[in-house]
């Protein structure tokens, strides 16, 4: 399995853990990413999860989307050097899947 294979596992448990309200075992899942490197891999599964999702979403709720996509990236690029502050920025990248998720089904009962 490559580097960005396993990151993209882990942010994809680390956002079901979150999605099943487990931040215990959330933190823990964080906690056992020793590496920056491999808290990055991490994040780029997130990014590209996210961005997935909010592809889906309407135009106008799709541009916010990309707004706090950047925001994340500042809180990334302030934290390029120090493992705990990564751990922030994944945390809160996960909490913006799950939102975006709820934002398209929001959208989806507005629609339907």
């Amino acid at each position: 399995m490559t580097d960005a294979q396993a990151g993209r596992e882990t942010a994809e448990e680390l956002v079901r853990r979150l999605s099943a309200d487990d931040g215990a075992g959330a933190d823990e899942l964080l906690a056992g990413v020793t590496g920056i490197r491999d808290l990055v891999f991490v994040g780029a599964g997130l990014t590209a999860i996210a961005r997935a999702d909010g592809r889906r979403l309407p135009p106008a709720q799709r541009a916010q989307a990309s707004t706090r996509q950047l925001e994340l990236g500042k809180l990334r690029d302030a934290s390029r050097t120090d493992p705990e502050g990564l751990r922030a920025w994944l945390r809160r990248s996960a909490e913006e899947v799950l939102f975006l998720r709820a934002l398209r089904e929001a959208a989806a009962r507005v629609a339907g």
